[in-house]
């Protein structure tokens, strides 16, 4: 082989070596192991749980360690909600708040069905049934609350990202467009503020690659694993794949910025056709369906033997005017507004 070629072949493997390098990896190699001086009055930023959540531990901690099982789907759940804690020290968050909730709650049964009986002499099976009821459902509802909590966090981090996917994509897009490089995009990223969660997973990707020292293209495959979001995880995937067989990310970014945002028109059509569906359920359900229900039943209390006892039916239209409207109209208005809130995002 002409030393002409072999010259160009090494240059060739020299040139993509490099690129599966960082800033940061390079100017280590160089440099060595050294000091790395911190500005003044600089602390290190602990991982610390709070009181309420010390106490839980050092109460239930042994137990949970003991009788909980190895649980990969809790512990991928709270590192996709940000949540700060190990599957251990979650399990007796829960457990000790679970205990705490059946205490007090069988304090009040007990005290609510004493006072029923004593006072009212309300009857003893009823006020039985009142009283497990009380004792048995606050813990059971404060239980599956707990548990769910990381993966509704890490649901509502997904739907935030995937409503400013559009925009990031667009910036990371015009920063490839200057020929700026990987781990430079997602660092520049990371200091958006506006971009919400994404932001969030683009500082994870910088601390990889400048604080724990791992190549840009492992960091996002890494980032890609513990994402909440599907499209986000689709997106560094791809940027993956496109580096590793040789493509090019500049159009591969500027096709991802044209198909979130033809994606992010869509949504915001299906979000408008269910806010308008809602408005009429919110018509037919909440204005006039109760509206007849308290002129029929107004009228059985009236009319003599128009069904049933006058002062159930009066007792059944104060429950309709003061418990069925006003919940009904509070649970239809957190719903479009929430459903608002989303789409402005």
């Amino acid at each position: 082989m002409p030393p002409e070629v072999s010259d160009i072949f090494a240059r060739l493997e020299s040139s993509k070596k490099q690129y599966m390098k960082t800033g940061a990896q390079d100017e280590a190699s160089r440099m060595g192991p050294h000091l790395v001086r911190l500005s003044e009055g600089a602390v290190p930023e602990y991982v610390k749980l709070t009181k309420y959540q010390q106490f839980c531990w050092r109460t239930m901690g042994k137990a949970a360690k003991v009788r909980s099982k190895p649980n990969p789907k809790l512990e991928l759940s709270l590192l996709q909600a940000h949540m700060r804690m190990r599957p251990e020290e979650f399990t007796a968050y829960v457990w000790m708040t679970t205990v705490i909730l059946a205490i007090i709650s069988v304090a009040i049964a007990i005290t609510l069905g004493a006072t029923l009986v004593a006072f009212l002499g309300l009857d003893v099976s009823l006020t039985l049934l009142v009283t497990i009821l009380i004792a048995v459902v606050p813990p059971m509802m404060g239980y599956a609350l707990l548990t769910s909590q990381p993966g509704s966090k890490a649901k509502a981090r997904a739907r935030d990202i995937d409503k400013r996917i559009g925009p990031a994509m667009s910036f990371i897009s015009a920063m490839a467009s200057a020929d700026v490089n990987v781990d430079v995009i997602f660092k520049e990223l990371s200091r958006q503020e506006i971009y919400g969660e994404i932001k969030n997973e683009a500082e994870w990707i910088t601390r990889d690659t400048e604080l724990l020292g791992i190549d840009i293209l492992t960091a996002v495959s890494k980032a890609a694993q513990r994402t909440p979001s599907s499209k986000f995880q689709e997106f560094l995937q791809g940027v993956v794949t496109t580096s590793t067989s040789g493509g090019q990310l500049k159009p591969y970014f500027l096709q991802k910025a044209e198909q979130f945002e033809k994606e992010g028109k869509l949504d915001m059509r299906q979000q408008l056709e269910s806010l308008g569906l809602l408005a009429e359920s919110f018509v037919t359900v909440v204005v006039a369906f109760p509206l007849f229900l308290i002129v029929i039943m107004a009228i059985m209390a009236i009319v003599p033997g128009g069904g049933g006892s006058g002062q159930f039916t009066v007792l059944l239209l104060w429950m309709v005017v003061l418990l069925m409207v006003p919940i009904a109209q509070f649970g239809f208005i957190f719903i479009i507004w929430n459903s608002t809130k989303e789409a402005a995002m």
